[in-house]
């Protein structure tokens, strides 16, 4: 199953032409939370907060999740969304409801067994603000965390997105695991899922200086406790935007320290199945997958995706090559006992849940006949 998967006559992709950094995508940071007290690790949510109604399951809907690989995890980029009413949310609930007393509502769906912190990316969460996440939610789900773009980002941004200045803590080992990984660990515990460094895409200058980027990414890594201890099933993952870094050398760097390459699928990398080589130099490990936008828009085209889409209810770009082939790899993943984690964002077909339930679809269907 896996030399049919990653085969070895894919070979690594050759490092592209440099590409023009990109503005940081509009999409909103979940509005702030307050620093939640240690009373949150006991109590679901706080007393009189709202409370967020789930949608109605069938018993189907059920049957198909109890079918799934048990390592599979699957989810959203966050869960804000009053246009999931219907599909995760009974009743018509505003954003910013939805945003600070959705999760417990959202983690109730029998699909959606993870979900991706995003807002982490924009401003570093706490211990205790991650505590109040974890006890919303029940054992057995996990959450995908964004390291704080302080340590991913190459550059200071202004607050339109565009670069302003080398970013002198990128890739800074301490602040990754003091404003990231420490903070996850103590917060969400064994619910921490995979821990992911997205590095947004890189200057000119450093794009020139491809040994030094990885030399800091190796030190970076090297310099992260280990998750085992307290979260058994975590992973730190990479996610890159620069197809640069699609070499045998970012490789060797992260399978160094039990890292894996996050696929990420998105406009600004090659198509899905030109990334599995690297996947392929890193077996046997996990899978951590972030959907993020569909490829019709281009590398800037969160803003056009947004305007499309909205409200996120339904399907207005079905990618269902890229759904069968993530679902291979899926299930050539989790028939080797691996973990996989796959987040979707509302951008990559129209509706995140929409496309999990499509993703279900295509992971359970039957190999096609030989």
């Amino acid at each position: 199953m896996q030399d049919s998967l990653f085969g070895d006559d894919l070979p690594l992709p050759a490092a592209a032409a440099p590409a023009a950094a990109r503005p940081v995508p509009a999409e909103a940071a979940a509005p702030a939370q307050a620093d939640a007290p240690a009373s949150a690790r006991r109590a679901s949510r706080p007393k009189n907060a709202p409370k967020v109604e789930p949608a109605a399951v069938d018993d189907a809907l059920r049957a198909q999740a109890a079918r799934l690989p048990p390592g599979l995890r699957l989810g959203t980029s966050s869960w804000h969304f009053p246009g999931w009413a219907g599909l995760v949310w009974n009743g018509d609930y505003d954003g910013t409801v939805l945003s600070r007393h959705g999760l417990a509502a959202y983690a109730q769906h029998p699909l959606l067994r993870t979900v991706s912190l995003d807002r982490n990316f924009y401003r570093a969460l706490t211990a205790s603000q991650f505590a109040a996440y974890a006890a919303q939610v029940p054992e057995d789900f996990r959450f995908v965390v964004k390291a704080p773009s302080v340590v991913s980002d190459a550059l200071v941004r202004a607050e339109d997105g565009r670069g302003q200045r080398p970013n002198p803590a990128f890739l800074n080992p301490q602040l990754a695991v003091q404003d990231f990984v420490q903070p996850a660990l103590d917060g969400l515990g064994h619910r921490v899922g995979a821990l992911v460094f997205q590095l947004s895409p890189l200057p000119a200058a450093l794009l020139a200086r491809m040994p030094e980027v990885l030399a800091r990414l190796d030190a970076m890594l090297g310099a992260l406790p280990a998750l085992r201890a307290t979260a058994p099933d975590g992973v730190i993952a990479v996610e890159v935007r620069n197809p640069e870094f699609l070499t045998p050398e970012f490789a060797r760097v992260l399978k160094a320290h039990g890292a894996t390459y996050c696929l990420g699928l998105h406009p600004r990398l090659p198509a899905i199945e030109d990334q599995l080589p690297l996947l392929r130099a890193l077996w046997p490990g996990p899978l951590v997958c972030r959907w993020n936008l569909n490829r019709l828009h281009g590398a800037y085209g969160y803003e056009e995706a947004k305007g499309l889409y909205e409200p996120f209810d339904r399907l207005v770009d079905p990618d269902p090559h890229t759904r069968q082939v993530l679902a291979r790899v899926i299930a050539g993943t989790t028939q080797a006992g691996q973990a996989a984690y796959v987040t979707i964002n509302n951008k990559a077909e129209g509706s995140a849940p929409r496309s999990v339930q499509a993703l279900v679809d295509a992971v359970l269907a039957p190999p096609p006949a030989s």
